[in-house]
């Protein structure tokens, strides 16, 4: 509730109480607050066109005045904006796998953290070259964590994972000079050329853009999915459930939000444990409920079932039920707010990474080393903060869902390989998938991701776009916050098949699936780009051919820009709900949204108005399969 204009402690527990009063429209009435009380928003920033990378500015830019006081013209300022939005997206989700990194540096057979996954160990080891008869599996998981590691800042090369993409898209990759090098290198490369004096010239600033969101996504992203899956296990189908109603009143409840595994787990395993379920009894707790908002939520819910309190505009509403001991946090996407708000109640307001220290939490350092004493403490007290619970605070909407969720790479082949024939079909491959794509059974597919925006109402987009596209036999495949929107709305509950075309409906029934599947957090679009390269390999086509779209129609952070730019580079055409401040550039503008489909086969498309954003994927799916001829 960071954005209410409310000045006292005893207006906000005054607001609060309204706020629940309204049962099952807390969420719906928190957005209305917040949006009614917004202070307007700059246009300058809007369009992207306010320079303040140096002290000479800000520069505004006009139409009277076209110019900065260094005379870098209004593209060129645009681009520039793009592209450090981008580095910062690029640096935030390649921190995360380089986290993941450390964690599996830190792996062992007695330690915090085990190879969970052996065998996706070994397969890498293999992709990478590395020699692996006789070695210790720990050994070998320490091997390639520092062979991880060096893709950040290794002098010379590419990024090893851009080999799992088609041969043809790797030369696009290398025609264009955007192959990513080292991670930090891209990054670090972006800063510089925005900087005062640097590049102005938007085809520059463009492709640097690329090549920084591909250093994400077949980098570190790449690198956070596949060495979580070696730690924690690879996600497949498992049954949780979704939204507010999913804390337990009686119950030690302990949020769990961030981004990053290597916290979440911990406190799962901990929140298991005999020793401390009869220490939460002893307070007067019935048991103790670990739940989830946002991509940390989507990690442990694909894991271990543990379920979804709800996504990124819905965190603040956990706190709300007066029912929560601990909100524990780690990085990306968290509030500020939540300082505040929980003062208003028992809530422990947790912060654990160096990274993402806010006032008014109470700080717990997390890392490998201590993992399981901090993951302890922390769970010991939340348990002892139970009593201090206010019992006419306490309302736990009755809103929830069921969900199937954790469909990796990996799983969606193994559900595919249910619908074969043993006898005549090969197994292993997406060529079941193919199959009802070029039938006609399924029109194709339509990967939604990003976040939540208060500039619209929240979920909305998402479940719309999803009703009417798999209306009309399109599968979606989701992560992130649209993943969550999703399973709140019951659309990842297999009985949603009946709200399908006829087609779409038929394969939910033989392959037992969802019509939306879950695959994981926002790194986890990272899966999405090596589905979509096995599909043009088992094909024969190249991934633009395929009738394939990504779209994000609530998209926020840095980190989605980043994200789009990757999944258009690997040339999936990419449909946005929210304005990425380009629009005080023509030349901009006009470059993201058709030039550059030139350099990689892909481009973007932006429309507001979720009607005509829905028409425009199912047009573009429709011309592909035309082009086709399916």
């Amino acid at each position: 509730m960071g954005n209410f204009k409310l000045t006292t402690v005893e207006e906000f527990e005054a607001a609060t109480a309204r706020l629940l009063e309204t049962g099952a429209k807390v969420g719906a009435d928190a957005w209305q607050f917040r949006v009614k009380n917004q202070t307007p928003h700059c246009k300058f920033g809007e369009t992207g066109v306010c320079c303040k990378i140096c002290a000479m500015g800000p520069c505004r830019i006009t139409p009277k005045a076209p110019k900065g006081i260094c005379g870098c013209d209004v593209h060129g300022i645009v681009g520039r904006n793009y592209l450090k939005f981008t580095a910062g997206g690029s640096a935030t989700h390649s921190d995360h796998g380089r986290e993941i990194c450390h964690t599996l540096y830190e792996s062992a057979a007695d330690g915090n953290y085990k190879v969970k996954d052996p065998e996706k160990l070994l397969r890498i080891a293999k992709e990478w070259g590395v020699e692996t008869e006789g070695k210790d599996i720990y050994d070998l998981a320490h091997e390639i964590a520092e062979m991880g590691m060096m893709e950040y800042g290794k002098p010379f090369g590419t990024q090893r994972f851009l080999k799992r993409a088609p041969k043809h898209t790797q030369e696009i990759w290398e025609r264009e000079e955007i192959a990513p090098r080292a991670i930090d290198r891209e990054v670090s490369c972006s800063l510089h050329m925005a900087h005062m004096g640097c590049s102005s010239k938007p085809e520059a600033l463009i492709r640097q853009s690329f090549r920084a969101g591909l250093s994400d996504g077949w980098g570190g992203s790449m690198m956070g999915t596949e060495f979580s899956d070696v730690l924690f296990g690879t996600p497949k189908p498992i049954d949780t459930e979704a939204n507010l109603g999913v804390m337990e009143v009686e119950n030690v409840n302990i949020v769990v939000h961030g981004h990053d595994p290597s916290l979440s787990e911990m406190i799962c395993e901990y929140a298991d444990d005999p020793e401390l379920i009869a220490y939460a009894k002893s307070k007067g707790a019935k048991g103790i409920t670990v739940s989830g908002v946002c991509c940390t939520s989507n990690e442990v819910a694909m894991r271990r079932g543990i379920p979804m309190a709800g996504n990124f505009l819905q965190q603040e509403n956990v706190v709300l039920t007066g029912a929560c001991e601990a909100i524990v946090v780690d990085v990306q996407c968290i509030f500020p707010a939540l300082g505040p708000l929980s003062k208003c109640f028992h809530t422990k307001f947790i912060t654990t990474s160096p990274i993402a220290q806010m006032p008014d939490s109470e700080f717990i350092r997390f890392n490998a080393h201590t993992a399981g004493e901090n993951a302890k403490a922390i769970v010991k007290a939340a348990i002892d903060n139970f009593e201090n619970r206010n019992p006419d605070l306490i309302y736990i909407p009755d809103m929830k869902q069921k969900a199937t969720v954790g469909y990796s790479v990996e799983a969606i082949v193994k559900v595919l390989d249910g619908v074969t024939n043993s006898q005549v079909d090969e197994t292993g491959t997406t060529k079941p998938l193919l199959e009802c794509i070029t039938s006609g059974v399924l029109r194709g597919a339509v990967a939604m991701v990003g976040c939540n925006n208060p500039k619209i109402r929240p979920d909305l987009a998402h479940i719309e776009l999803m009703k009417k596209l798999i209306a009309n036999d399109i599968v979606v495949i989701a992560s992130g916050c649209a993943a969550q929107a999703a399973a709140k709305a019951g659309l990842m509950d297999k009985a949603a098949k009946d709200i399908c075309g006829a087609g779409l409906k038929r394969v939910c029934e033989l392959a037992d699936i969802p019509p939306v599947l879950h695959m994981g957090s926002c790194v986890d679009i990272s899966r999405m780009m090596i589905l979509a390269s096995e599909l043009a390999k088992d094909s024969g086509l190249n991934i633009s051919q395929l009738p394939v779209v990504g779209c994000a129609p609530e998209w926020m952070s840095e980190k989605a820009v980043s994200i789009g730019n990757y999944v258009v580079s690997t040339g999936i055409d990419t449909f946005l709900g929210v304005d990425p401040y380009v629009s005080g550039s023509s030349e901009v503008a006009e470059l993201l949204t058709s030039g550059v489909r030139e350099w990689v086969e892909a481009a973007y498309t932006v429309e507001k108005d979720i009607d005509k954003l829905v028409d425009a994927m199912i047009d573009r799916i429709e011309e592909k399969r035309a082009a086709l001829g399916i």
